[in-house]
């Protein structure tokens, strides 16, 4: 019985959109007054920083000093998926995702510092960003 309520109540869920649970790599969050894709930062260093970019690739400036910096568990909005340079701990992943923070600024950051899970699966939920 418990396992048909739980069944239940996720096609529920994915009927009515709701949110993923919490733990989830990818959930909705309202961004500019829209709900889009969003996901939290991971694998940061302690006392480390990802630096939010206006462009896909380390020789971009850094957006706005006082909103340039997310740490672990920072959540951001997820817009659209480009290439770009590859990331300092695997130069071979080149995804980068343009975000949107909750002060309605935006930028890129390289994918492979948030909790999105595998490209396969989040290709599917995040549009690639146009050319």
């Amino acid at each position: 019985m418990l396992a048909t309520a739980t069944t239940a109540a996720a096609a529920v869920a994915a009927l009515l959109g709701t949110a993923a649970p919490a733990n989830a790599a990818i959930h909705r969050c309202e961004r500019s007054g829209s709900w889009i894709p969003c996901t939290t930062v991971t694998g940061i260093d302690p006392g480390s920083y990802l630096l939010v970019r206006r462009g896909p690739g380390y020789g971009y400036d850094s957006i706005e000093a006082a909103y340039s910096r997310l740490n672990n568990g920072n959540e951001v909005g997820l817009s659209c998926w480009t290439l770009g340079d590859g990331a300092y701990d695997n130069a071979n992943y080149r995804y980068w995702m343009s975000i949107e923070l909750p002060n309605s600024r935006w930028g890129y950051v390289n994918d492979w510092y948030l909790n999105t899970g595998s490209p396969d699966v989040w290709k599917q939920q995040i549009r690639q960003c146009p050319s």
